[in-house]
């Protein structure tokens, strides 16, 4: 409904001002105390943050509001809370909270992939619940791997300290190892979540972003369209 799709954009503008004014006010600071690096990194994640509204305006891809402020929230907390404004040094728990919560986003987002495809009409693709939350699983321990390779290398090549250093375990070994365990544990329990959605065959948010991302990004599925079309003329 119109009248529902109108408060959710509201809202997601409403959290982009209010974390773009946050990180604004920062930026100054970080500035003022020369600190290029920090400096860097706000800019950086300022521009990710409104990255989708300007791929919008492009109609190269259009997310839908809920999906998008979640994922800015996330990335909020853990790059500008947990790095630039030391969350993981003051907070025990926020760097295993963050990438718990990663195993979710990261799960839901593989099975959101492969759930478009299957239920779109003009995607010639059906898959066994069974092997959508099989996929979606190693897409989020795959992802949270390639996120512990990141963390290491911007240690190694900046100077940094993504991967944190554990009592008994200065290398941070320990740290990644418990990264990975609680981002598998998230993995499973939405890969779980959205195998049983699809065996009793209920409707809900995941139905309803999986439809509005299909039929507002057509273009994404044009190509696999016609290529069915080419094939059923042969």
């Amino acid at each position: 409904p119109f009248g529902r799709s109108s408060i959710t954009h509201k809202a997601r503008l409403g959290v982009l001002i209010i974390l773009q004014l946050i990180m604004a006010g920062e930026l100054v600071l970080l500035i003022g105390n020369e600190r290029w690096m920090h400096v860097f990194l706000v800019i950086a994640l300022m521009g990710m943050i409104l990255a989708p509204m300007v791929l919008r305006r492009l109609r190269a891809i259009t997310i839908p509001s809920e999906i998008h402020v979640v994922i800015v929230l996330f990335v909020f907390a853990s790059l500008f809370l947990g790095e630039i404004r030391d969350y993981y040094e003051r907070i025990w728990w926020w760097d295993l909270a963050l990438h718990s919560t990663a195993g979710l986003l990261l799960g839901m987002l593989g099975f959101l992939v492969v759930y478009m495809l299957n239920e779109d009409e003009k995607v010639d693709l059906h898959m066994q619940p069974s092997f959508v939350a099989l996929f979606a699983f190693m897409f989020s321990v795959g992802s949270g791997g390639l996120w512990e390779i990141f963390e290491f290398s911007m240690d190694q090549i900046f100077g940094l300290t993504m991967q944190k250093p554990m009592l008994g375990d200065p290398s941070g070994l320990t740290d990644t190892m418990w990264d990975m365990i609680v981002n598998a544990i998230g993995a499973a329990i939405i890969s779980l979540a959205g195998w049983r959605y699809m065996r009793r065959d209920h409707k809900s948010y995941v139905d309803s972003w999986a439809r509005r991302f299909i039929e507002r990004n057509p273009q994404l599925f044009e190509r696999t369209k016609k290529h069915g079309e080419d094939i059923s003329s042969r």
